[in-house]
């Protein structure tokens, strides 16, 4: 679907954020059931403008819920999800879109035989001239897509490029930069970093920073506690749909933040029951108290 060139040229959005303080995003309590199944329960999350919050969790913790919920693809059953702090229920992603939320999936949602210009507005396509000889305005896609790319410091040599030749971290970079271009200002990006290795990891959290520096908040969702923490504002890790955790990087440090996602309690009663087990040798593993006292500290700090 084509756009004019007035409409395309940066997102306007229907409502104007408060600039009180107020979360762009915000979930309370928020769940989500598939009839006897419970995926998401009482989820509490904040997402501010310029800052970064991650998700993590291990497989079936309830991240990919939790995209479904906030990008608008489905509803949820409990709890309120308030955007600019009014409650909201959309009913697609369009509309979460044009409140401002913007979602770039592990797949990118690109053509990886188009020309990179073109995934960049691959259905919000620029035209000129007036119906019926409406036309695609090339030249002008090619300009504002190298600007944009070059303002979030991406430097491509040939916009003409099939973007499948493009590393994986430079196809992620292209995916931000075309998202923040039209309008987000809540980025959520699904595992970013896991197919890449350390160096295009690190070209994507480059940019992660630089969409949190140009005022957007944004959602990491990631299993690496790592990758997080190089970016992170806030953590929330997630275990078996549920909010395990909550807490500013000021309280909590990488080891503890790992610690939680390896899930150190039941790590503590694994290496108890080990012990059980002749020829297993458990002196050489952590003492139980080592693994539970940082996820002590922290729960405590919770309450």
């Amino acid at each position: 679907m084509a756009t004019n060139e007035s409409q395309a040229a940066g997102a306007v959005l229907k409502d104007t954020p408060p600039t009180d303080g107020t979360p762009t995003v915000e979930l309370r309590r928020a769940g989500k059931a598939y009839g006897n199944i419970r995926a998401l329960h009482g989820v509490d999350l904040q997402v501010h403008p310029g800052k970064v919050t991650c998700v993590l969790g291990d497989n079936g913790a309830g991240k990919s819920t939790l995209i479904k919920i906030i990008s608008g693809l489905h509803r949820h059953t409990e709890g309120e999800f308030l955007v600019d702090g009014e409650p909201v229920h959309f009913s697609t992603p369009r509309e979460a879109l044009d409140r401002g939320i913007a979602t770039v999936y592990q797949d990118l949602a690109t053509v990886p035989l188009m020309p990179v210009w073109r995934n960049f507005f691959l259905g919000s396509e620029m035209t000129k001239g007036a119906w019926p000889l409406r036309r695609l305005d090339i030249e002008k896609m090619k300009k504002t897509a190298d600007e944009e790319l070059r303002n979030m410091g991406i430097v491509l040599d040939d916009l003409e490029q099939p973007i499948g030749t493009l590393s994986g971290g430079q196809r992620q970079c292209v995916a931000i930069a075309r998202a923040v271009y039209f309008g987000a200002r809540v980025l959520i990006l699904d595992e970013p970093t896991a197919a890449l290795g350390v160096k295009q990891s690190g070209v994507v959290l480059k940019y992660i920073a630089a969409a949190r520096d140009r005022g957007l908040g944004v959602i990491f969702i990631t299993h690496n506690p790592h990758h997080a923490y190089m970016v992170g504002d806030h953590f929330s890790v997630l275990r078996l749909g549920t909010m395990e955790l909550s807490a500013p990087r000021s309280e909590i440090s990488l080891e503890e933040l790992t610690n939680h996602m390896a899930g150190g309690a039941e790590l503590a009663a694994l290496k108890h029951e080990l012990a059980q087990v002749s020829g297993v040798d458990v002196e050489e593993l952590p003492e139980e108290e080592d693994l539970t006292a940082s996820v002590a500290a922290t729960s405590e700090g919770k309450s």
